[in-house]
């Protein structure tokens, strides 16, 4: 029922899209000739709406595209330790049934055939779904999540599941079930977390699209770690059932804050999975209804574009600065309208403060966790700072600023409680990068990380484009609009 009510309202617009997203990746395929018998290097690396359209044509077909990620794992895997749950033999036996379906003239969905991974932390029936969590080694799960149902049902098929840190509480990937994920660019450092499995994967070119999970920048933080892109919604409009800890019943919606939603290799494939896995969940499915705007833009010129390039509250990078100061100055020129001084009309401390309240209550277990009465007060004080950022978005289409305060820092598996990070040669609290990641999810706003280009060390930089309520298309919009100017999605070497 929850499926069948939100495709019915979704087809017409889901089949343009799936469609214009066809023609855009067959044009774009023209770069790559002869891609899927001969160069396998590539192949890894392409879009998920450019696997999906030579799927579709039967350029390759879904064993062959599945064989050729399986055999990347294997061969690339043991440096990253990135999947970390592995189900080839049902991901075969998948791709058969979609090679047969496409032979008889059938079609599951826009996304038929591709092999992909996801955040171990999604149910998945049959795999084990523990967060990380050693005491729930041997839990497995007896349902799909909404998400893969979703995916599923757009004719996807699963590889495995990428790794996490324990509880999801972490900017690394590590817990005692999986081990450590390294990041492909330099793999002493972090892939972030708490996505950093799925960060690494896409980047290393071992999956075809990836999901993640976003309370504290857990998507976003990757995504600008590993040079991919990664989409936090706006709250609510992405069922997490089935994205629940072990133990926990899998209701429709998780806890505030908390979100799912997808990260890729391009803002393309962002857009095309928002459409598919945006919608009610089981108990709100029978009145329930989402339109989510159209993008506010079709180019960079006119648009009106703030930054927030640096906080006396998490002090950022001096390369991530002016990576963002650069950034606004290229805008100017192709037209668009640019302020490093507008914010919205509030103090950030106080915002950060409530954002924190909320966060801790709900992330440091029983016995600390808020009373409702705090929680009340809390709710009441964001309701005034979410009413600020709406009138903010009167004036601004998007709203530019870092997601973490450094590029990818080296693995540091020391006591939680007494890291530090180093920034500008200074060391600073290690949990005060999550200042970047408040700003967004307080408030409910979406937000879309999008690569830049690298650090002088050759390490990626990411930033992201947040938007208001509701303007999910909007931030994904500017962020392709972005890989026109700055390149995009780019592989990390040694992959090959």
């Amino acid at each position: 029922m929850e499926r069948g009510r939100e495709m019915s309202k979704k087809t017409s617009r889901r089949s343009f899209l799936y469609q214009a997203g066809a023609v855009a990746a067959t044009a774009a395929l023209g770069g790559w000739p002869g891609i899927a018998r001969s160069s396998s290097t590539e192949l890894g690396y392409l879009s998920a709406v450019q696997l999906a359209a030579m799927l579709r044509a039967k350029d390759i077909s879904s064993e062959e595209l599945t064989r050729h990620f399986i055999s990347r794992i294997e061969k690339h895997d043991k440096k990253l330790n990135a999947v970390v749950v592995r189900d080839f033999e049902r991901a075969l036996a998948a791709a058969k049934q979609a090679d047969a379906m496409l032979a008889k003239g059938n079609s599951a969905g826009p996304l038929h055939g591709l092999p992909m991974t996801i955040k171990e932390s999604y149910d998945i029936a049959g795999l084990p779904s523990t967060w990380g969590v050693p005491q729930a080694a041997n839990a497995i799960a007896q349902t799909d999540s909404a998400v893969v149902e979703r995916f599923k049902a757009a004719g996807a098929h699963f590889l495995g599941k990428t790794n996490v840190p324990i509880n999801l509480g972490d900017f690394q990937s590590y817990n005692a079930i999986y081990g450590t994920t390294n990041n492909p660019w330099d793999t002493t450092r972090t892939p972030g977390g708490s996505s950093g499995g799925s960060a690494a994967a896409l980047a290393a070119g071992l999956t075809g699209l990836e999901s993640g999970s976003d309370i504290g920048g857990s998507i976003r933080n990757p995504a600008h770690f590993c040079g991919v892109y990664g989409h936090k919604p706006t709250h609510g409009i992405v069922s997490s059932r089935g994205h629940q800890p072990p133990g926990v019943p899998p209701g429709p919606q998780g806890p505030d804050l908390a979100v799912v939603g997808p990260m890729a290799r391009s803002a393309e494939d962002l857009a095309l999975s928002m459409d598919l896995l945006a919608g009610p969940n089981l108990l709100n499915a029978p009145g329930w209804q989402l339109n989510l705007p159209p993008a506010r833009m079709s180019s960079l010129r006119g648009l009106r574009v703030a930054i927030w390039a640096d906080d006396p509250l998490a002090p950022v990078s001096t390369e991530i600065v002016e990576r963002l100061q650069n950034i606004g100055s290229t805008l100017s020129k192709l037209g668009a309208k640019v302020s490093d001084t507008a914010r919205p009309a509030f103090a950030a401390a106080a915002s950060h403060e409530t954002y924190a309240g909320i966060l801790f209550g709900i992330t440091t277990g029983p016995g600390a966790e808020l009373k409702y009465f705090d929680y009340t007060v809390l709710h009441g004080q964001r309701g005034a700072f979410r009413m600020a950022w709406q009138k903010f978005f009167l004036d601004w289409d998007v709203l530019l600023c870092p997601i973490a305060t450094t590029p990818a820092f080296p693995q540091d598996e020391s006591d939680i409680n007494a890291r530090t990070l180093l920034t500008n040669g200074e060391p600073r609290p290690y949990f005060e990068q999550v200042f970047w990641a408040g700003l967004a999810t307080l408030c409910y706003l979406p937000s879309t990380v999008f690569p830049t280009g690298l650090s002088q060390s050759g390490l990626p930089i990411g930033l992201q484009a947040m938007g208001a309520e509701f303007d999910d298309r909007t931030t994904i919009e500017f962020a392709r609009l972005m890989a026109n100017e700055l390149g995009g999605y780019q592989p990390p070497p040694g992959f090959a």
